[in-house]
């Protein structure tokens, strides 16, 4: 029995990082949903299909869900929902590397090299210390979430305000947008605290522990300067909230009415949530305006850090697209942002995932035409939502029928796994260990973007 577990480490050690890393997540969803069909995980009133999309939602940190989870499940189906948010928010990787931590001084090479194809590590951090520093980093963010929450949704009205307050606060930092109320925070829209709680642990949960690292080394003199990933992820996330902001609290109908205090509140909270991909809704999304569907689908489809749990094709792949149109422009093959040229290496990272996930997102709307009724609005909404691993519907996750509930599961998976880490799990080639890390065997995930 020892040498089979030998021999299967062993194997396990040859393969590449991205396809580790695919086969990981996929390991987590299908023990997710064996343990959400136990009878004694949920009440009634949603099929074999149906588990396997919330698991698969819940460890993609999506939040698409086609039954109401407080409804659906039990107490212990709703902690099976959440270790499942945890592990994929945090990642397989972290929470395994951790667990080996524990017992010995220094990751074994392979999850070394996962480690580095998952995370941009800032220079002179290694793979071990950005374990211990975001597991703690987590675990105290997301217990002080809690406590926070715990006096919100007291005040509030709540049951079962220690729950509620322990669930969302894992939820709301890993950007996974469950929550135990079939109005997701519709429910406590006037409610500034929850609204700022969930806004505050939202976004350090897309902006994500190493730019938070990044910051800390700075204010503490152990580095001359943040990295330009850091600055802009710093400089465009909130620029692109505050836009978004202004256009939703100008443009809005559906909140036009409320108090101005509130009506800010909400197009922040529904800008913050598209953008960092949270995927909580304070107001209907199934009946807000066509102009302001666009802006969410915009943000939905940019998504948050690469740093981050959330998703999308990122803020820094953005920017280096950006960038390299405006060098066309003015004529010149310097790409620059924020006064930094950008290398060929993340220029072409940011391409590849821009044209790999517009591909996938394409390919999944044309198949949702097939199998679904609703209009192509909805459609193209859902299913932005679902790769973007947002979690916003407009009232079209209930009524998938069960092709189209494969399809966004699909979605879901290629959203959280990452288009381009995907597609080099499946096409790229072993490499041997001297060519593996040469620069024609590197996954495009290998490079920063």
């Amino acid at each position: 029995m020892n040498r089979r577990i030998k021999r299967l480490l062993l194997t396990a050690a040859r393969v590449r990082p991205s396809r580790q890393i695919a086969l990981g997540y996929g390991a987590y969803m299908l023990f997710g949903w064996l343990a959400l069909m136990l009878p004694f995980s949920h009440v009634g009133g949603a099929g074999v299909l149906d588990h396997l999309f919330t698991a698969v939602s819940a460890v993609s940190t999506t939040g698409l869900s086609t039954t109401p989870t407080g409804d659906t499940y039990t107490l212990f189906g709703e902690v099976v929902i959440l270790l499942l948010i945890q592990l994929g928010g945090i990642g397989y990787m972290t929470v395994g590397s951790f667990v080996v931590l524990a017992h010995r001084k220094r990751l074994p090479a392979f999850r070394e090299r996962v480690g580095r194809a998952v995370f941009t590590l800032p220079e002179g951090i290694t793979v071990a210390s950005l374990v211990r520093g975001a597991m703690l980093f987590t675990l105290f963010i997301e217990a002080a979430g809690a406590a926070a929450l715990y006096f919100a949704f007291r005040d509030a009205g709540s049951t079962r305000p220690l729950w509620d307050a322990v669930f969302h606060s894992v939820s709301a930092f890993c950007t996974a947008g469950f929550g135990l109320y079939g109005d997701s925070m519709e429910s406590f829209r006037s409610h500034v605290g929850l609204n700022m709680v969930l806004s505050a642990l939202s976004l350090l949960g897309a902006i994500g522990f190493i730019v938070m690292l990044d910051l800390l080394r700075r204010m503490t003199g152990l580095t001359r300067r943040t990295t330009v990933t850091t600055r802009i992820i710093l400089f465009t996330t909130p620029l692109m909230i505050a836009l978004a902001t202004a256009l939703i609290f100008l443009d809005e109908p559906l909140i036009s009415a409320l108090p101005p205090h509130q009506r800010l509140m909400a197009a922040f909270f529904q800008a913050m949530s598209a953008s960092t991909t949270v995927g909580f809704n304070s107001v209907p999304i199934g009946s807000l305006s066509r102009a302001t569907t666009v802006v969410l689908l915009i943000l939905m489809v940019v998504g948050a850090s690469p740093a981050g749990t959330g998703g999308g094709i990122k803020v820094t792949s953005l920017t280096a697209l950006l960038s390299v149109v405006w060098a066309t422009l003015r004529g010149t093959t310097d790409a620059r942002f924020l006064g930094h040229s950008l290398p060929l290496e993340r220029i072409r990272a940011a391409m590849s995932n821009l044209i790999v996930y517009q591909f996938a997102l394409v390919i999944g709307v044309y198949l949702l035409t097939l199998t679904e009724s609703a209009s192509l609005e909805d459609l193209a909404f859902e299913a932005a939502s679902a790769i973007g691993t947002v979690g916003l519907s407009r009232g079209v996750t209930g009524s998938l029928s069960p092709l189209g509930k494969l399809v966004v599961i699909a979605l879901m998976y290629v959203g959280r796994v990452g288009p381009v880490m995907l597609g080099a799990s499946l096409l790229a080639k072993e490499s041997n260990g001297s060519n593996r890390n040469a620069p024609e065997n590197r996954t495009p995930e290998d490079v920063a973007v």
